[in-house]
């Protein structure tokens, strides 16, 4: 099974990333991917909800910090966007920089 982490941290990679997720599902289905988004893309997932590929979305609490924004309730965050990536790369998943 396919286990894939889209990392974003500008608002042109979210672009990208938002259409790579979309194409990952229509080959694969089953696959599990995770929108890790930080930097500016944090601000940007946010400021333009996306109802494809946000359920698939977590933003940086850490970028959220820097720019004042405030992720809505429900959506997923983590402390530090590079500790998750790294995490999910020890229990297996694959890295894709958008």
């Amino acid at each position: 099974m396919v286990k894939l982490i889209v990392h974003a941290p500008t608002p042109a990679a979210l672009v990208r990333a938002r259409r790579n997720i979309v194409n990952l599902l229509a080959a694969d289905p089953d696959a599990e991917v995770e929108l890790v988004v930080n930097g500016e893309a944090a601000g940007a997932a946010l400021a333009a909800p996306d109802p494809n590929t946000d359920k698939y979305l977590t933003v940086c609490a850490n970028s959220l910090t820097l720019t004042g924004a405030h992720a809505p309730e429900g959506t997923s965050t983590v402390g530090a966007a590079i500790l998750h990536i790294a995490q999910r790369q020890a229990e297996g998943w694959s890295y894709f920089r958008a």
